[in-house]
């Protein structure tokens, strides 16, 4: 599945062009390598995003077409979670 695709369904970022935006900017690493929106994903991936002065690092547990917002949760695991002091790091 497409990173800028797996985004959005498991919700982590809720619309794809915001998706894609993020990843064409190099704000995304799949496995500590950048990514951009039309990478493929793959369960056992690991995603590190930056968000601002936030990086959240995800584990990728499953790939799904389309899912209930219940059951996004289900497709990754967040594994860490840092905020910069200051938009600089």
């Amino acid at each position: 599945m497409r990173l800028d695709k797996f985004l959005k369904v498991s919700r982590i970022i809720k619309r794809r062009s915001v998706a894609k935006e993020i990843a064409d900017q190099g704000r995304i690493l799949i496995n500590d390598r950048p990514a951009k929106s039309s990478s493929q994903v793959v369960a056992g991936d690991t995603l590190i995003i930056k968000f601002g002065n936030k990086t959240e690092t995800v584990k990728i547990n499953q790939i799904v077409e389309t899912t209930k917002k219940s059951e996004a949760e289900n497709m990754y695991k967040i594994i860490d979670e840092t905020y910069a002091e200051n938009f600089s790091e």
